[in-house]
């Protein structure tokens, strides 16, 4: 698939920004005060809403972005719109009563919670419910979502409580939540590499539907120039190349946040620190997302001479 910059910041920055509001939600201790009532949650909200319109860069009419706001019944897309706005508006409510009487309300706080998390798993499954990309279509694609949406939350909410106080104990349990992440994520690469086009019954002959005649194979492609599936739906990108990048992720993603983490946890240093431990996983899963898509194969590759296995 194409990996295109709008959607793999949407995906990435949506993610976090929900991952907070859930943390926030919670009660997860963060400074007092009426600055930070409204920094905060502003920070929160601006990193949902800055992914959310991003998303709308890759529509073809970004004006006509309301409409999908009536399929809910059928539509992942239009499921994610509805939980995110209902998620935005509680949220608004919230900060509006943790402004006004310096209080966080829990009852509406699990609330929001919830429904990030609902936001989230919504957009995960755009993807995972796609039977023609055989790697996103595992439950492990929501899980991923998920565990990094919370895991960033977590790992930016330690890192803002450290204005206030110092608790290393958080430190300590962003270790375990950034690794956790990884982990899921490698079970994903590792079901990404078995996943295949013919495994999940597509082949050249499904794709041409010619199967009931023989053997099919590309004698001339269906035309010269590019047209929209062969930008948005083949992409291919080298074996070497993607274990390189599986790298990076990893080492700004996962070792550079833990080395931090680790070091606050063990030097029961400022949690201030996990701010940093923050910015190294973001960059972490742009590399992560970008490779999401990159990798992933859409079964109408094959007409046009795509991979088979």
């Amino acid at each position: 698939m194409h990996p295109a910059i709008s959607v793999i910041f949407f995906t990435v920055m949506s993610g976090a920004g929900f991952g907070l509001m859930a943390m926030i939600g919670v009660g997860v201790p963060l400074p007092g005060g009426l600055l930070a009532a409204f920094l905060i949650p502003l920070l929160a909200g601006g990193l949902a809403v800055a992914g959310l319109i991003a998303s709308t860069f890759h529509l073809g009419h970004p004006e006509r972005a309301w409409r999908a706001f009536s399929q809910w019944r059928s539509s992942w897309l239009s499921r994610e719109g509805c939980a995110s706005v209902i998620t935005l508006l509680l949220f608004g409510l919230y900060t509006l009563i943790w402004m006004v009487t310096g209080e966080r309300a829990l009852w509406l706080g699990l609330l929001i919670a919830a429904g990030s998390l609902v936001t989230v798993y919504t957009t995960a499954m755009i993807y995972a419910q796609l039977k023609t990309v055989p790697h996103w279509h595992t439950g492990l694609t929501p899980t991923c979502y998920l565990v990094f949406s919370l895991t960033c939350g977590y790992v930016l909410a330690t890192g803002l409580s450290g204005f206030v106080v110092s608790n290393s104990d958080a430190a300590g349990l962003a270790v375990l939540a950034i690794a956790l992440a990884w982990i899921v994520k490698y079970m994903w690469w590792k079901h990404a590499e078995n996943a295949s086009l013919a495994d999940s019954g597509s082949t050249m002959e499904t794709a041409t539907g010619l199967g009931n005649i023989g053997k099919v194979r590309l004698l001339e492609r269906p035309h010269t120039g590019e047209n929209y599936l062969t930008r948005e739906m083949v992409h291919v990108v080298g074996r070497k190349h993607a274990a390189k990048l599986r790298k990076i992720a990893l080492l700004l993603g996962a070792a550079l946040p833990l080395l931090i983490t680790l070091a606050v946890w063990a030097f029961t240093a400022s949690t201030l620190w996990m701010v940093f431990a923050f910015l190294a996983l973001m960059a972490g899963l742009f590399v992560e997302r970008w490779l999401f898509f990159a990798e992933a194969e859409h079964a109408v590759s094959l007409y046009y001479g795509g991979p088979q296995g």
